[in-house]
């Protein structure tokens, strides 16, 4: 059986999802206390995507394949009174429908990453989920710049290379808003994600907003397809994975088989 597993979790304390020697993973944590309670040597979730140390998720999604007998409501009562001290919580184990693969069937990912700037009321009991910036960001440039690079692309300007992986993404959705205390949000959704694009991406606005680059930069930069220095990689930890779109249960199969294909350059 395939169990779809719904979770969430404090990345500060932890070195990324993936299982590292020596290192707390959330993987690591969560692989360990399933093997624990299905009593065997070893188990191996599979994730919608990956996150970097000191990134959070309130939306992340994982699979796992277990024998029949498991009881899905038994396991996520039992995986809470295991897991890293609150830090990483299981809100729901359920049978998944035929086909369904966390990482393969996803329609879309959605991140949020927060930044207080010199306007905003700043909080230190958030400050591990805030990036704190100390001049002002013109909330309407960074819009427009957001605004202007959506669509499939190739984002190799915005993405840490690895080899073999495609960096050809569909941004279905990018935009900034001012939360009633000061702080910028930004949403960021789109069907998969390259490795360090969202933190790159954030990185070219924050430079828009401070007036260190122009709004038609953000354009012609990702058009160059090159890496460049014109932006910083922001910090990881104001971003959060908040949700994992997948399609009707009779479409996950399909779904996943197309986005095992690799997508051509454009």
């Amino acid at each position: 059986m395939r169990l779809r597993i719904d979770f969430s979790y404090d990345g500060t304390d932890f070195a990324g999802w993936a299982k590292q020697p020596n290192l707390v993973t959330v993987q690591g944590e969560l692989d360990g206390a399933l093997a624990t309670i299905l009593r065997l040597d070893a188990i191996q979730t599979t994730v919608s995507g990956r996150t970097d140390a000191g990134v959070h998720a309130t939306g992340q999604v994982a699979h796992v394949d277990v024998d029949d007998s498991v009881d899905p409501e038994h396991l996520r009562r039992r995986l809470n009174s295991l897991l890293k001290a609150g830090a990483l919580h299981v809100r729901s184990v359920v049978a998944a429908p035929d086909g369904f693969d966390a990482r393969y069937s996803p329609l879309f990912r959605r991140y949020e990453y927060r930044i207080s700037d010199d306007v905003s009321r700043r909080d230190p009991r958030t400050r591990a989920i805030t990036y704190w910036i100390d001049d002002p960001l013109d909330l309407d440039r960074m819009n427009q710049a957001a605004s202007s690079i959506l669509g499939l692309h190739d984002w190799t300007t915005y993405c840490k290379p690895r080899p073999g992986a495609t960096r050809v993404r569909e941004l279905q959705i990018f935009s900034w808003r001012r939360e009633p205390d000061g702080i910028l949000v930004a949403t960021i959704q789109a069907d998969a994600f390259c490795h360090n694009m969202v933190r790159n991406l954030v990185g070219m606005c924050i430079a828009v907003g401070r007036g260190r680059l122009e709004v038609s930069d953000a354009v012609t930069l990702r058009n160059q397809r090159t890496r460049t220095s014109a932006f910083i990689v922001i910090p990881p930890h104001g971003l959060t994975l908040v949700e994992v779109g997948y399609p009707p249960d009779d479409e996950v199969g399909s779904r996943a088989e197309l986005s095992r294909a690799r997508r051509p350059p454009v």
